[in-house]
């Protein structure tokens, strides 16, 4: 039964969505400009190619940030059931602080965290 369940839950999901699509598709006013198709920069134009390489400590950086914000996510069930787990809890999180904290240092040595 619940299978039958999941499988019309997707079905239903993949048919409204598809029709959202769909409907926004047919719906939505189209404009061709080639003013229309250039990148946006703040109203300024844009200089150069479009295709130029970036230094690879900005995508390091933000796979750091990404890593640590999406770990503080787990801070909040943790805080919910803190008094009813008690000193087990805590010693969890001490060494989920340890490990992030490795995580840190690790990026800190090898220079992820330079934005020369």
């Amino acid at each position: 039964m619940e299978s039958q369940s999941l499988i019309l839950f997707f079905l239903i999901a993949l048919v409204l969505v598809g029709g959202a699509i769909v409907f926004s598709t047919l719906v939505a006013p189209k404009s061709f400009n080639l003013v229309k198709s250039e990148p946006y920069e703040c109203g300024i134009p844009s200089e150069g190619p479009a295709w130029i390489q970036f230094n690879v400590g900005y995508y390091l950086f933000a796979i750091i940030y990404l890593i640590f914000d999406v770990e503080t996510v787990f801070l909040f069930p943790w805080a919910v059931v803190m008094k009813q787990i008690g000193l087990r809890a805590f010693i969890e999180i001490i060494i989920f602080f340890a490990v992030l904290g490795l995580g840190l240092l690790y990026a800190w040595k090898k220079g992820a965290l330079k934005w020369v």
